[in-house]
């Protein structure tokens, strides 16, 4: 793998690290729900998933 697409996955794992904080979660965390689902839990399973999502496609792409 190149030093650039380490550094892709480097940026994605930074802006992970800001999404997952206290502050940004706390925003989402409020009374109403989304089809019984309280909105945190959409919120962290959603970054969750689209963080998979992207470093399966930043690594499958770019690995060599």
């Amino acid at each position: 793998m190149k030093k650039r697409h380490q550094q892709k996955l480097v940026v994605l794992s930074i802006v992970l690290l800001v999404l997952f904080n206290l502050p940004i979660v706390l925003l989402f965390d409020i009374s109403s729900g989304i089809v019984g689902i309280p909105i945190v839990y959409v919120y962290l399973f959603s970054v969750w998933l689209v963080s998979i999502l992207l470093s399966f496609y930043i690594v499958k792409k770019y690995h060599e």
